[in-house]
């Protein structure tokens, strides 16, 4: 997956440029805080009588905001998703497009006070999507989420925040309109990206 390949460097360089400017600007959290970014996915589907397909590559994009619990928890929420333009699910007809995501309410564990390194885990919802020249299929069910990231302080209040995310779905019934199209339909993503986060 050269994408995410491509991401790792791109974060490892990031993180080693910042590490000799942290002491400008120390590891404060406090109040509201909130993020967003773009990074690159690979996602995979599985359900009740679809072959087995290879995972696809394609943007992905998160959201998150909430408060501080204390100097090492954050509590709040995150949207992640991901686009593909290669079928996830059943066989489609011409050029299809697909939304994969995820919405869950989240705790960030920074292990060091000092550190901009932390984990994250959540639980919510998980969304699908697929789009063709036919028909459209939409599914919601439960999800997880789990990541790990580097809060590389640029300023006072603003990081930038290289990402790693694993987001797990049991969409369950998919369905076009009112009717039922796909059982059993679970769904993973695992992607990798950067943000900038305003504390």
């Amino acid at each position: 997956m050269p994408g995410i390949r491509s991401s790792l460097l791109a974060a490892s360089l990031l993180i080693g440029l910042a590490t000799s400017g942290q002491a400008q600007h120390p590891q404060v959290r406090k109040g509201f805080w909130i993020g967003f970014g773009l990074g690159y996915g690979s996602a995979g589907v599985s359900c009740d009588g679809c072959a087995s397909g290879s995972r696809a590559g394609g943007l992905s994009t998160y959201l998150k905001m909430g408060g501080t619990l204390n100097s090492k928890v954050l509590l709040g929420g995150e949207i992640n998703g991901m686009t593909t333009t290669t079928s996830l699910g059943p066989p489609s007809v011409g050029s299809v497009s697909n939304l994969v995501g995820a919405m869950s309410a989240t705790v960030t564990y920074y292990p060091a006070v000092k550190s901009g390194f932390f984990v994250k885990g959540g639980a919510g919802f998980s969304l699908f999507n697929q789009t063709d020249a036919l028909i459209t299929l939409d599914g919601m069910g439960w999800g997880m989420l789990a990541g790990i990231g580097y809060d590389l302080r640029v300023g006072s209040n603003i990081s930038l925040t290289p990402v790693a995310n694993y987001y797990f779905g049991e969409v369950g019934n998919v369905t076009s309109g009112n009717t039922t199209v796909v059982t059993g339909l679970t769904q993973s993503v695992i992607d990798i990206g950067l943000g900038i986060t305003f504390h």
